[in-house]
């Protein structure tokens, strides 16, 4: 399979993201990390809008190019939109007829070979203590429609850097954010079928369910045994 190539605007996303990253944190990555080639679904928890700008910083270090699905209203901003159009990442419709639309260029990313980024909570996570959601069970069509690895990894520390929920952004002093990668899950019990919504759901949650022990791994605490809701709470 062909190597991707970076590109101009890869070239520019790093000169801004690189210098941004490490003036607001340290990094430190834990874990397997990604295969060098071929199609990978990297499905990761969302606790900051600075997740991206780590994510994707992340992932270039790994020798890979990384493809977000993000919320389509990105790609109305002129400099911000022109960068995720240059840099192939992929608009999220939801709640439109154009809804599908996402997933089949998710599906086309992966056939290709390419890293898709997938934050399944579909926003930065409600739990006042961080955990994962409740997640949308879209992540779990990718990961059986494809035979690629799925690779959950969790990240922490950004958080610390800027809350969205408190409108909290403190840069000083500097912080530490630290990413653990978990070793492929394994699905080979679930690819045959129904593919159902009962078996979406527990596809989805098998995978969230390793993302958070990653993020109980990282901060040396006991994950919780469910997901928070953010309906019920």
């Amino acid at each position: 399979m062909a190597k991707e190539k970076g590109g101009f605007w890869v070239g520019v996303g790093a000169t801004i993201l690189y210098p941004a990253g490490a003036l607001l944190a340290g990094r430190r990555i834990e874990g397997p990390g990604l295969p060098r080639e071929g199609g990978v679904l990297l499905v990761m928890n969302h606790v900051s809008h600075l997740d991206p700008v780590y994510d994707a910083v992340l992932v270039h270090k790994q020798g890979r190019l990384p493809h977000f699905l993000a919320k389509h209203s990105l790609w109305n901003i002129p400099a911000v939109g022109g960068l995720l159009r240059g840099t192939g990442q992929i608009p999220v419709y939801r709640g439109t007829s154009d809804a599908q639309q996402s997933l089949r260029a998710a599906h086309e990313a992966l056939d290709a070979g390419q890293v898709v980024v997938i934050y399944p909570e579909g926003t930065i996570t409600r739990d006042p203590a961080g955990w994962p959601m409740h997640s949308r069970t879209g992540i779990a069509r990718l990961a059986l429609e494809h035979d690629v690895p799925v690779i959950p990894a969790a990240r922490w520390g950004t958080r610390d850097i800027y809350d969205h929920y408190r409108k909290r952004f403190r840069p000083f002093p500097r912080k530490s954010v630290v990413t653990r990668f978990g070793d492929p899950v394994d699905l080979a019990g679930f690819r045959a079928g129904p593919h159902d919504l009962p078996q979406l759901r527990q596809v989805t949650d098998l995978i969230m369910h390793q993302v958070k022990d990653l993020l109980g791994q990282v901060r040396d605490e006991q994950a919780p045994e469910g997901f928070y809701h953010s309906r019920k709470a």
